[in-house]
């Protein structure tokens, strides 16, 4: 049995995380405060991980998931309070392409400072450096927008409930702005996949090889709902956060490398049919944004 330590363990990918090596039947420890509800069937480790002290200091885990990692210092930190380790995965993001850089991105393109993620993509710039510093068997992953079941961010639950209480979807200009998404249990199991072949690679793109259309994710969003979208569109004058879930910004990743060791990946429909039924009971989970108040003050 394999001891695994996954930092976080409370919410949306490092609770899904936890949840899943439980399942598999691996010794699951969680690094976190204990300011939420834990999964079932795992080890707390109560600490802070900006403030460690001993309290890793006695352990060995085969492998490390750094899903909370956003800073250098994190991932310093966390390598030097734990007595030993054998693997160390390090969740990182797309924001750290800068929005100027040829698309699609590929792992080996220039990083920087991306306007629209600002200090979130350096800071994750910062962390990859330390770890490969640090540690440079460790492995770097770098998704789009993450969806699915345990998702508390307001996006495909947002559309969700404007679908379910009838209402016409507000669209960002003609709708054609593309968005890329990855599902949640396809996150881990690549983490699988990279832990049995263990690549030579070591910084991987991750996530769906096409991208979709703001007005086609909104669709099977609503279909998901057992609803059809109708839409307004909204001109660029009006500030596209105020009323929509994402940035006005388009991007795509080459995923060319994670595709050669896992050729499939869960459909879209799928996927979001499976994240609506997780919505349908857990509607209090989610952390929600007044957009719909946007949008029958100022747009309806």
């Amino acid at each position: 049995m394999k001891n695994v330590l996954i930092t976080g363990g409370t919410v949306f990918v490092s609770r899904y995380g936890a949840e899943y090596y439980v399942k598999k039947g691996y010794r699951v420890f969680v690094l976190n405060r204990n300011s939420r509800m834990q999964p079932d069937g795992v080890t707390l480790i109560e600490a802070d991980r900006h403030q460690l002290h001993e309290e890793l200091r006695h352990y060995y885990f085969d492998v490390i998931f750094d899903i909370t990692a956003y800073t250098a210092d994190d991932v310093s930190q966390l390598l030097g309070a734990v007595g030993g380790y054998g693997d160390y995965i390090l969740l990182s993001s797309s924001a750290v392409y800068p929005e100027t850089c040829p698309q699609p991105f590929r792992e080996l393109a220039a990083l920087g400072e991306n306007r629209f993620w600002k200090k979130y993509g350096t800071d994750k710039i910062e962390a990859e450096q330390a770890l490969i510093q640090q540690d440079p068997n460790g492995y770097i992953l770098r998704p789009p927008y993450l969806y699915g079941p345990l998702n508390n961010v307001y996006r495909e639950a947002f559309v969700f409930e404007c679908a379910l209480q009838n209402r016409k979807f507000y669209l960002p200009q003609d709708g054609e702005m593309q968005l890329q998404f990855f599902y949640i249990d396809d996150l881990f199991r690549f983490m699988d996949v990279i832990l049995e072949k263990k690549p030579a690679q070591h910084v991987f793109n991750v996530g769906n090889s096409e991208t979709v259309s703001i007005r086609d994710w909104v669709s099977l969003c609503y279909q998901a709902a057992g609803r059809t979208a109708e839409f307004v569109s909204v001109t660029d004058a009006v500030e596209q956060r105020n009323y929509f879930c994402f940035h006005p910004y388009e991007y795509c990743l080459d995923v060319t490398a994670q595709q050669r060791l896992m050729p499939e990946t869960k459909p879209l429909d799928s996927g979001l049919r499976e994240s609506f039924e997780w919505c349908a009971s857990h509607s209090g989970e989610v952390n929600r944004k007044p957009l719909i108040q946007y949008i029958d003050a100022h747009l309806a």
